[in-house]
């Protein structure tokens, strides 16, 4: 989507919200490097279902307990309108051994996409 100023914003669609836990990523020169530009990545980890087998590395993920869809020029943009909370880029999925959770290798303050 064009925000009229020559810079194209993607919009994103919700696929699905699912309850989720989360493991930030404290150890490795690579995450303590990443901390010092201002990223934070982290492993979140869902029941694994039809709908989470769909999801791949081009998706993102949202913490919707720690923002608003408000009306706004630019922005994350989901259905039209602007997101304020947390939104991760997902970098790897991985289904687990037992086949029962999906890990998302997700990290912000990158660019999105």
């Amino acid at each position: 989507m064009d925000r009229g100023d020559g810079v194209t914003v993607g919009k994103w669609q919700e696929q699905f919200q699912t309850r989720a836990g989360v493991i930030n990523l404290r150890g490795g020169e690579a995450i303590i490097a990443g901390r010092l530009q201002g990223q934070h990545s982290q492993i979140v980890f869902i029941r694994s279902s039809a709908l989470a087998r769909l999801a791949t590395t081009e998706w993102r993920a949202r913490d919707v307990r720690t923002g608003a869809i408000v009306d706004a020029p630019s922005g994350d943009m989901i259905d039209g309108k602007r997101w304020t909370g947390a939104s991760f880029n997902i970098r790897e999925i991985v289904l687990s051994d037992d086949r029962m959770w999906l890990d998302f290798l997700c990290q912000s303050g990158v660019a999105a996409g």
